[in-house]
């Protein structure tokens, strides 16, 4: 039975991912948005968002769809998984327009029904994985990885500009890469397995650590740059270790459906990601400006 439904409920959940994290989006980018801009890199800026309630609901989005990503990544290809994450953007761009009255152009509408499309394509060229058990070399690298999202984290934070919101929206979907690698690595999600499972340990470090680099770029207003450069890494860097490492693979004679699909989910996201500009912009008027 589970062979018969596995695909279609691993999608169902990427989906639901998808959509917790695209609303968790949107009342982040309110909440970072409205507070005191931090120098550098600090755990500090969690701490001051969490009294704001948009950040605490964000939070408890992100715990749901965080879980909806690792069922996801335990039957489905990485390439599938994170082009289909990456889709929250189109969910971030539709909300904003009903709950912050924020009108969508034709170009934006257009790059929704492409992230849609390409989702359709993935579905239909997407074949069944199972976790693969992670080698002494794939557990190495996923540390490192983590090391150096904290090193040049860090650093970043004492960037300005420009460069500051590329470099740390760039390490923040590193970051996420190894959230969705280790996930895909976990054979079993009992506690006692987990507690004994170093890339366990190593996806909670990244996954905070990215999560801390993403707001703090947020802050710097420039949501479009760190966006791009964040969706561009968190889903093709694990995208490519995916099939180079672990052999995921689409439906027989289907790779060319779903690596079309795979472009244009990519493509549809980074269209929207100037989205994210509007949303914090409008969160900052007063109430009754428009």
């Amino acid at each position: 039975m589970w062979l018969r439904w596995g695909v279609p409920f691993s999608l169902a959940a990427a989906v639901a991912a998808a959509v917790c994290f695209g609303v968790g989006n949107v009342l982040q980018a309110v909440a970072a948005g409205s507070t005191q801009v931090e120098v550098g890199v600090h755990p500090r800026l969690m701490l001051r968002l969490a009294a704001r309630l948009p950040f605490a609901a964000s939070i408890g989005l992100d715990l749901v769809g965080f879980a909806a990503h690792l069922t996801a990544l335990r039957h489905l290809p990485l390439f599938v998984v994170q082009a289909t994450v990456s889709s929250n953007l189109a969910v971030t761009a539709v909300l904003a327009s009903c709950v912050l009255r924020l009108r969508l152009a034709g170009r934006e509408w257009l790059a929704v029904g492409a992230a849609c499309l390409g989702l359709a394509l993935l579905a239909a060229g997407t074949g069944s994985e199972s976790p693969v058990a992670a080698a002494a070399g794939v557990r190495i690298g996923l540390w490192v990885a983590v090391v150096v999202v904290a090193g040049c984290g860090f650093a970043a934070g004492r960037l300005h500009g420009v460069r500051r919101a590329a470099v740390l929206g760039t390490v923040a979907g590193l970051g996420f890469s190894v959230v969705a690698v280790a996930g895909r690595t976990l054979t079993s999600l009992a506690p006692t397995h987990l507690v004994g499972d170093s890339t366990a340990y190593a996806l909670a470090a990244g996954g905070v650590l990215a999560f801390l680099c993403f707001l703090t770029a947020l802050q710097t207003g420039m949501v479009t740059l760190t966006t791009a450069a964040s969706v561009v890494t968190e889903t093709v860097a694990p995208a490519a270790v995916g099939v180079w490492s672990f052999g995921d693979t689409t439906r027989p004679h289907s790779a060319v459906v779903a690596g079309t699909g795979f472009a244009l989910a990519v493509a549809g996201a980074l269209a929207l990601a100037g989205f994210g500009n509007l949303v914090q912009a409008t969160s900052k008027q007063p109430r009754g400006h428009q």
